[in-house]
């Protein structure tokens, strides 16, 4: 992550993150209710210290079907709290009792059951809920004053370091299945490595933006993008309007989640995107092969609902996120997380 740049420069403070299971709290908003029928079993846990396709697989066992009758709408923490629904497939079946499989898993426990007329996809979800304790931090006046920061002005929208595994081992992987050097057949595998290819230059295009200085500024080519919405419009001409809508919330500046076909920013955006990942040929030979369509991203991300509270040398702070954005990214901004002993708990499987 040290490729990418800081929206206020490299933080001089130091703490933890996730010590402890407790210290990294996520509960999930579906932004929707269930319609009470149907043939889907939704569940909603709250695990501690367990991943959600181990999660996946011993409801799976419980209910008497296969792992792949089982859905989520995201992916979580292992070495966190955290809450989030499952779906079921159970078609003319009625709702099965989960207190054996409550008593033989200790860390999970069942808040919630529901009917739903669908099953849950990858992305089913509005976004979540956070809240971190920051340990041990050397100078917490300094991280409450890139709080303040934070809350005004937002955190560059980065894919988190988990997205690129290991000492970004998937993104080299990447590279070489670009250059032809081996083949992926497993299917997980392949999603993994292109999603670290597109997120890398997502990653390396927004750095651009911020050393060159205008991440808030709305240059010529730029694709705007409403909240929540998919399409983006271009802007042709500069005029003071664009710079207020991007102000005020209405638009945010977008970065490439590059596909197979072409840029649809022009002039200056356009000149700057391709500057950066004109220079991943493998990343992009990659993607194009596989035939990723093009989408966008905001650039700039600001957490919801963000409060904070100072305890001795730990800071609580609690925020909210839309769906497919990193806690990572704004503890990032905040300080730099010192590694703990053991276990390497950047990688998790949000």
């Amino acid at each position: 992550m040290d490729n990418f740049l800081w929206l206020n420069g490299k933080p001089t403070s130091q703490g933890y993150i996730k010590v402890l299971p407790e210290h990294f709290v996520v509960k999930e908003n579906l932004g929707f209710s269930f319609a009470g029928h149907g043939e889907h079993f939704v569940v909603k846990i709250h695990k501690v210290g367990e991943n959600t396709k181990y999660v996946v697989n011993e409801l799976a066992k419980a209910c008497g079907v296969k792992s792949r009758d089982v859905s989520w709408a995201g992916l979580k923490d292992r070495h966190a709290v955290t809450e989030q629904w499952l779906s079921v497939h159970l078609p003319g079946k009625t709702d099965p009792d989960l207190s054996q499989f409550e008593a033989e898993h200790p860390g999970i426990k069942v808040l919630e059951t529901a009917r739903h007329d669908k099953k849950l996809r990858p992305g089913d979800l509005v976004g979540n809920w956070f809240e971190l304790r920051l340990t041990d931090i050397d100078a917490p006046a300094a991280v409450i004053e890139r709080l303040e920061k934070v809350q005004q002005h937002g955190v560059p929208n980065y894919f988190g370091e988990q997205r690129f595994g290991r000492g970004g081992n998937n993104v080299v992987k990447a590279r070489a299945w670009g250059n032809d050097e081996f083949r992926v057949r497993d299917k997980s595998k392949r999603s993994f490595y292109l999603s670290a290819a597109r997120s890398w230059l997502f990653n390396m295009v927004l750095s651009a933006r911020i050393e060159q200085q205008n991440v808030h500024t709305v240059i010529l080519g730029d694709c705007l993008q409403a909240p929540g919405r998919h399409d983006s419009e271009l802007v042709e001409t500069l005029d003071a309007d664009w710079l207020r809508k991007v102000d005020a919330g209405e638009l945010a500046i977008t970065a490439p989640m590059v596909g197979d076909n072409a840029l649809p920013t022009s002039a200056d955006a356009e000149a700057l995107e391709l500057a950066v990942i004109d220079a991943e040929p493998a990343l992009l030979k990659l993607i194009r092969d596989n035939r990723m369509r093009h989408e966008r991203r905001p650039l700039l991300l600001k957490p919801e609902q963000l409060t904070w509270q100072q305890e001795d040398n730990d800071i609580v702070v609690s925020f909210a996120l839309p769906a497919g954005c990193f806690a990572t990214a704004v503890v990032r901004e905040l300080m730099t997380v010192r590694e703990l002993e053991g276990e390497h708990y950047a990688n998790s499987d949000q």
